[in-house]
C-alpha cells in the first residue's frame, strides 16, 4: 500500500525507563530498562500495521510513547509534519481527536458507573463541546448500530454485556469522534476465538469504510494475518523484521519471525502432524541489560560471534525488511540444534 505522504512516520523511537533498586543512594545513578530501542516505520491513510512479538517485546510501550503515555525519544511525525513526541499534553489534546485507542480488557477499560451511552458520547462532549445534547445522542446512536450494538441498549451499563461486546463499546468510544488512526492494543487477546474473528471483521469493514489506520498489536502472528497490510515483528524493544504480510508470511526471513509462525496452528491435523516446529530456546533478556549486537542472538541457533559484536540495521527490499545478519531460511541442521538445545535440562 502507497501513499504519497504517511499519516505516520516514527523515526528512532526509544523509550527508557529510569530503575531504582532497594537500597541505592540517593546519589546513585538509577539503572535504565530499554522498553523500546530505535524503532523506525511509516504507516499510511487506510493501512493497517499488525506488531507482534512476545510479551515483553515493547509492544504497549511502542503505543504509548506515540501517544504521550510514556516517555518516549525520537521523532514521530504526523501528516501535518508536527512531531508527536515531546508534546505537552495540551498541545497534544489537538491530536486525541485523530488519534484514538481500543484496549486489551473490554469490560475494564469502561467505566461501571457510566452508561454506555455515556461512555460512547465522552469523548465527543471531550472534544466538540458545542455539539446540543440531542445530536450527540443521535450520533451515539447511529455509532451503536454501525459497531452491532442495539440503540436501545443506550441506557445499560458495561456488566450487563458479554465481552465481545464491551469491546464493540470500545471501539464504538474509539470511532465517535471519527479519528484517522487507532492504535488496538491487544484488543482480542481476552476473548473467545470466535468473538476475535467477529471483532476483527468489524474492525476491517470500519477500515474499508472510514478509511481508517490501524495499528494493531497482538502477540499471536495468526490474529494479525488476515487483518494487517504490513506486519512489524518486536523483540526486546527492537525491530526484528518488517515485511508486507503476505511476503512475511510466506517467506520469514528473521530466525525469531520463523519461530512464531512456527507455533501457529494450523487447522489441517495432518499439516499440524508433519510440520517443523522451531523452539524458541531459554528466557527473554531483561531488558535492563540487553545482549549487545543483536538481542536475539542469546536464543539464535544461527547466532556467531559478528551477531554480538554489532547491531543488525533493517536491510532488504522496500516491501521486506530485515535486522539480521545471516537472513535466510533456517537449515534442517540450525533446526535439530535449537531442538537439541531446548531438551537441554535447565
Amino acid at each position: 500500500m502507497t501513499n504519497a505522504k504517511p499519516l505516520l512516520d516514527v523515526q528512532d523511537m526509544r523509550v527508557t525507563f529510569p530503575i531504582r533498586r532497594e537500597g541505592d543512594m540517593p546519589w546513585t545513578a538509577p539503572r535504565l530498562l530499554h522498553a523500546v530501542g530505535g524503532v523506525n516505520f511509516t504507516l499510511n491513510p487506510g493501512e493497517t500495521l499488525g506488531i507482534v512479538g512476545e510479551s515483553g517485546s515493547g509492544k504497549s510501550t511502542l503505543a504509548r510513547g506515540l501517544i504521550g503515555l510514556a516517555p518516549a525519544k525520537g521523532r514521530a511525525i504526523w501528516q501535518d509534519g508536527t512531531d508527536l513526541i515531546g508534546l505537552s499534553p495540551r498541545k497534544m489534546m489537538k491530536y486525541r481527536n485523530d488519534i484514538q485507542m481500543v484496549f486489551q480488557d473490554p469490560l475494564a477499560s469502561l467505566n461501571p458507573r457510566m452508561t454506555v451511552g455515556q461512555i460512547i458520547a465522552e469523548p465527543l462532549t471531550t472534544h466538540h463541546p458545542g455539539l446540543k445534547r440531542d445530536e450527540v445522542k443521535r450520533r451515539v446512536k447511529e455509532m451503536m448500530e454501525r459497531v452491532g450494538l442495539l440503540p436501545n441498549q443506550i441506557n445499560r451499563y458495561p456488566h450487563e454485556f458479554s465481552g465481545g461486546q464491551c469491546q464493540r463499546i470500545g471501539i464504538a468510544r474509539a470511532l465517535i469522534v471519527e479519528p484517522k488512526l487507532i492504535i488496538c492494543d491487544e484488543p482480542v487477546s481476552a476473548l473467545d476465538v470466535s468473538i476475535q474473528a467477529q471483532v476483527i471483521n468489524l474492525l476491517a469493514d470500519l477500515q474499508k469504510d472510514l478509511n481508517l489506520a490501524l495499528i494493531f498489536i497482538a502477540h499471536d502472528l495468526s490474529v494479525v494475518k488476515h487483518i494487517s497490510h504490513r506486519v512489524l515483528v518486536m523483540y526486546l524493544g527492537r525491530v526484528m523484521e518488517l515485511a508486507e504480510a503476505e511476503s512475511l508470511y510466506a517467506a520469514p526471513q528473521h530466525p525469531y519471525t520463523q519461530a512464531l509462525l512456527s507455533a501457529v496452528p494450523v487447522p489441517d491435523p495432518e499439516l499440524e502432524r508433519t510440520k517443523t516446529i522451531i523452539p524458541l530456546t531459554g528466557e527473554l533478556p531483561s531488558p535492563m541489560a540487553p545482549p549487545s549486537g543483536c538481542v536475539f542472538r542469546t536464543r539464535c541457533p544461527r547466532a556467531t560471534a559478528a551477531c554480538a559484536a554489532t547491531v543488525p540495521e533493517l536491510m532488504g527490499s522496500p516491501n521486506h525488511l530485515t535486522a539480521c545478519h545471516f537472513p535466510g531460511k533456517l537449515t534442517e541442521e540450525e533446526v535439530a540444534r535449537a531442538t537439541a538445545l531446548e531438551a537441554e535440562p535447565a
